[in-house]
């Protein structure tokens, strides 16, 4: 069930409201007592969880790095050798 607040009340603490809309929290803001408007936390259009959605929930960590993953290049490995000696010619 959602919970009422006033436009007054909103705007005296606006930052708590927004605060439990991103909690997941939904408010419906009341004008004279009567519902205008509500607030609530962010859900994907179309049914797809987005990166940006489980961010603002605190659920994933957002990348550091920004663009395109692109994989490592190719090592050639041939067989019988050893993975430690390899691995200390690579790096």
């Amino acid at each position: 069930m959602a919970s009422h607040v006033g436009i007054r009340q909103l705007r005296s603490d606006v930052a708590a409201a927004v605060r439990r809309a991103g909690a997941g929290e939904h408010i419906v803001v009341t004008v004279g007592g009567r519902p205008v408007a509500s607030l609530g936390p962010l859900a994907a259009a179309d049914g797809v969880v987005r990166l940006d959605d489980l961010v603002a929930r605190g659920l994933v960590i957002a990348p550091r790095r920004a663009g395109a993953w692109t994989p490592p290049t190719p090592v050639p490995v041939w067989s019988g050798s050893r993975i430690d000696r390899l691995l200390r010619e690579i790096r």
